[in-house]
């Protein structure tokens, strides 16, 4: 039986990927099938110099937040990803603990709502991945680092998004998301992660102890499926948002729309030209020697060291 090596599986994934699968164009000189190596490095949000010592053997110790993202970018199976992990050194996540991975039909999905603004949250309410319509509607997401993407932290400490809400819409939201969180704690006994997110947020937030302690263990308040978002160049929309739990894996799937031959859907679509322009213009930085770089503009790909 042949070995499998990490940088080999990697290689030999990278190279089954037809590029148009992951929103590549394939363009006419392309001589291999498969992903080039500064196209899989975007999609997973590291960078190039970090993909090509993976694959030539020099590095051979990824974390974690790095080879989820690589299972991601390259579509790999359950199987396949457990594989990796153990290539990797680690112990593949279970299902005791909070999932933060995109399985390949949520991603399917994704790729079918590419021109619409979607988020994808882990049951903590920690952002996995906003597509380039909702950092174009919403703002850039791609900086956010560690307990900045959580909706929590941005709802109670944080700066908020762009959506407008009354005080007590925002009470209601608030008190849902920390119902959630709690709920999520009680089912995932097992891992900390939940508990430590809630310790961070007691540190900063009198208002998340108080419903911490007081809101009963579903959610209180619904979230709106209205929203009003304000937008700087366009100004304000109004889009329906719509929530979707994906059972079994735990997430969050945050969609934005607007009734067809509307003014807000005129709105909404030049809110996504001009977001995309002015996003494409923008240049992300260098990542690390050996480490993650920032997302690429096309996936959004999440950045989990909070976690």
């Amino acid at each position: 039986m042949e070995t499998w090596d990490l940088g080999r599986a990697v290689r030999r994934w990278r190279d089954r990927v037809a590029p148009e699968t992951v929103g590549v164009p394939a363009g006419a000189r392309r001589r291999a099938p498969g992903l080039r190596r500064e196209e899989l490095a975007g999609l997973a949000g590291i960078s190039v110099d970090y993909l090509t010592r993976l694959e030539q053997g020099r590095a051979t110790s990824p974390s974690a937040q790095v080879v989820e993202a690589l299972a991601r970018a390259l579509r790999l199976s359950d199987a396949e990803r457990e594989l990796l992990y153990r290539l990797a050194g680690h112990a593949a996540p279970g299902a005791d603990l909070v999932a933060t991975r995109i399985t390949p039909s949520v991603q399917r999905l994704l790729d079918r709502l590419s021109h619409t603004p979607v988020a994808v949250y882990d049951a903590t309410w920690t952002l996995l991945v906003a597509n380039a319509p909702y950092d174009a509607l919403m703002g850039d997401t791609s900086a956010w680092r560690g307990i900045e993407r959580n909706a929590l932290w941005r709802h109670l400490v944080g700066p908020g998004t762009r959506a407008v809400s009354t005080a007590q819409e925002r009470a209601d939201l608030q008190a849902h998301l920390v119902a959630d969180l709690r709920m999520t704690a009680a089912r995932y006994p097992a891992d900390p992660r939940p508990r430590r997110l809630a310790r961070e947020l007691a540190a900063a937030s009198e208002r998340f102890t108080t419903l911490w302690e007081t809101v009963d263990l579903r959610p209180g308040g619904d979230q709106p499926r209205r929203k009003d978002v304000e937008h700087p160049a366009v100004g304000r929309i109004t889009l329906d948002c719509d929530t979707l739990i994906v059972d079994g894996d735990d997430l969050r799937i945050m969609v934005y729309t607007a009734e067809p031959g509307t003014a807000d859907a005129d709105r909404l679509a030049l809110a996504l030209v001009l977001g995309t322009q002015r996003l494409e213009r923008e240049v992300p930085p260098a990542g690390p020697p050996g480490g993650p770089a920032t997302p690429s503009r096309r996936t959004r790909a999440a950045d989990a060291e909070n976690r």
